[in-house]
């Protein structure tokens, strides 16, 4: 696997670039660039990481990420919906840091541990941001700024615990990636420290030191709160019994599972789905 920084084609004669991003999967692992990056999900569902984040993405979503923060979408395999966003990604440092621009800054200095926009607020917003991907040069630049200033005044809250304003290095971001990769492809059965440990070269003391410092909290809470977004995915869009579920989602004892889901939202998955399906 190659080292995740992401090169984006911008430079002196560009500064921002604008696409509508559709694909069977988000196909860029764990990465970070030095451009702030907006994405809208327009459909497709799945687990977004974000810094030291982890939490279940769907349609209608809204994320703002400051440069070199550390992150990737990663849809559900079994869905048969295409992966479709429309990004907007732009250089640091073009929208100059004046005081008649101070809420603008503000916004992207909260950026830096990555943010999500209330999607009721943030909806009617998404058609001018559609129409980015069809403009060019100054006709992109203001738009994009007329676009960031309305979001300085819609709600959102911080996703990572930790502010990332530095870049992480190629090393560790290749085993994050080959961590993530490892956990999609096996989260539905028992997943062993060592095995884990063995995908990157590490020792499992070396390994579960160098986890819990990139992202702050260790292996096995991370897994679960993973496994628990999977079962949340599934809670709401297929017609599976609670328990089906949760063996598909690698807990071989159903109460561990539900004392796992009740840690991360307060609620058993019963009443979870009784209170959020559609």
């Amino acid at each position: 696997m190659k080292p995740i920084l992401e090169t984006i084609p911008l430079g002196i004669e560009k500064s921002i670039v604008a696409f509508n991003y559709v694909s069977r999967d988000f196909e860029t692992p764990w990465h970070f660039h030095p451009q702030l990056e907006l994405t809208y999900i327009k459909e497709s569902y799945g687990t977004k990481f974000i810094g030291d984040y982890v939490g279940a993405y769907e349609p209608g979503e809204l994320v703002l990420i400051q440069s070199n923060v550390p992150h990737c979408w990663t849809n559900n395999k079994n869905d048969t919906v295409k992966s479709n966003s429309f990004v907007v990604q732009w250089n640091k440092g073009i929208y100059t840091n004046i005081p008649e621009l101070k809420s603008l800054h503000n916004l992207f200095i909260a950026a830096s541990k990555g943010i999500i926009f209330n999607k009721e607020q943030s909806k009617i917003l998404i058609p001018e941001l559609k129409k980015m991907t069809h403009k060019e040069g100054s006709k992109l630049y203001i738009s994009l700024l007329s676009l960031l200033l309305k979001l300085t005044k819609t709600d959102y809250k911080t996703l990572s615990n930790s502010s990332f304003t530095k870049n992480i290095s190629d090393d560790y971001t290749s085993k994050i990636s080959k961590i993530h990769l490892y956990i999609a492809k096996n989260y539905n059965r028992k997943i062993y420290l060592k095995e884990v440990s063995k995908e990157v070269n590490m020792s499992e003391q070396s390994f579960s030191r160098f986890f819990l410092k990139i992202m702050g909290r260790t292996f096995f809470v991370f897994l679960n709160e993973y496994r628990v977004n999977i079962a949340i995915r599934m809670l709401l869009h297929t017609n599976k019994s609670v328990s089906e579920i949760g063996y598909a989602c690698g807990y071989e004892s159903l109460p561990f599972f539900f004392k796992k889901f009740k840690e991360f939202h307060h609620s058993s998955p019963a009443q979870y789905r009784k209170n959020y399906s559609k």
